[in-house]
């Protein structure tokens, strides 16, 4: 299957991009490669597939991979609206998986223009062409973050989402009622995930996972907010990308469906710390702050109907999660 992945050079994108080469698809990956965080490590992503930073860091030119002969890339803004639609023209994509976003709650209340260009501007432009070029699905990313302050646990899709508390849950709930309207409009297929706090090797250096490992190990404070009292249903990034990949592989998928994908086991954030020193050997220093704007106490994935539909199946324990991370983590920052 020919296969557009968006965001390729993010966490989730990498490795749903290697896993989709290596189950025989052919796959096209985009990323503008911002500087929301360290560009290098994006670029390191890429290498791993085969793509030089030499190739990677030149806009709208597509680069073969040396190591996947399945595996393209470019690099390009989704907002482009007359780029994105030759590259829909050259390849003849069967589905798209949308993972580019501006990503980040709190950065949301910092920078409003990038959400609204890439979350909105972006969306919009992908959806058109997948219409216009006859795309069979797009499966793109939300947020547990459309939740908001939503009492009731476990968080299910069929709970009532129209109090968003930041912006950028807020571009997640437009993305979802944009592709209701286009599979309602155009009959084309769209999937919309709502993915809970995902961790593991090659994550963002702006999640909880490596701001704490980052700061135990060089002596820092770690910040907790809410003086700890948080829980978030922590999910294992192999677990995520099997979980997509089926969604990927399953022929028949029509109108538009929303999912939760997550592990469905919350965990205390002092409990999560806990297995970070553990792994680490190193005791935290913490700062107790309070409830940053934006955030929110709990979050727990209601994913029995992912189950149901794909045979979804968390496996991934916080021990063994929290291990892998901290041991590349180790490799990545403390070898070179």
């Amino acid at each position: 299957m020919k296969i557009l992945v968006t965001g390729a050079a993010g966490f989730i994108g990498f490795h749903l991009s290697r896993l989709l080469v290596e189950s025989g698809h052919t796959v096209v990956g985009l990323d503008n490669i911002n500087d929301y965080y360290d560009p290098q490590l994006k670029y390191d992503r890429l290498n791993e597939l085969g793509i030089s930073k030499e190739d990677a860091g030149k806009f709208n030119e597509i680069c073969s991979g040396s190591k996947f002969e399945n595996f393209e890339f470019i690099r390009l803004n989704l907002e482009d609206r007359e780029s994105l639609p030759e590259l829909f023209k050259r390849f003849h994509f069967e589905k798209v998986v949308n993972l580019a976003a501006q990503a980040g709650v709190r950065y949301s209340i910092e920078n409003p223009d990038a959400y609204i260009d890439s979350n909105l501007v972006g969306f919009a432009n992908l959806l058109e062409c997948c219409r216009q070029h006859k795309v069979k699905q797009l499966i793109y990313a939300s947020s547990s973050s459309v939740y908001g302050q939503n009492k009731k646990v476990p968080f299910s899709t069929e709970d009532n989402v129209d109090h968003p508390i930041s912006l950028y849950a807020a571009t997640k709930k437009s993305n979802e009622l944009m592709a209701y309207t286009y599979s309602h409009l155009y009959g084309f297929a769209t999937t919309g995930l709502r993915f809970f706090t995902v961790y593991g090797p090659w994550g963002r250096p702006d999640m909880a996972m490596f701001l704490f490992t980052d700061a135990i190990i060089k002596g820092k404070p770690i910040k907790v907010f809410n003086n700890g009292d948080q829980e978030r249903d922590f999910t294992f990034i192999d677990d995520i990308v099997k979980g997509v990949a089926k969604i990927v592989d399953k022929r028949e998928n029509k109108g538009h469906s929303l999912y939760n994908i997550g592990n469905s086991q919350p965990v205390n954030l002092l409990g999560f710390i806990e297995e970070i020193e553990q792994k680490l050997g190193i005791s935290a220093k913490k700062e107790m702050l309070p409830m940053q704007p934006g955030d929110v106490q709990r979050t727990w994935a209601d994913v029995e109907s992912l189950k149901k539909d794909f045979a979804y199946k968390p496996d991934t324990t916080i021990s063994k999660g929290v291990e892998a991370f901290v041991n590349w983590y180790k490799n990545y920052y403390l070898q070179s």
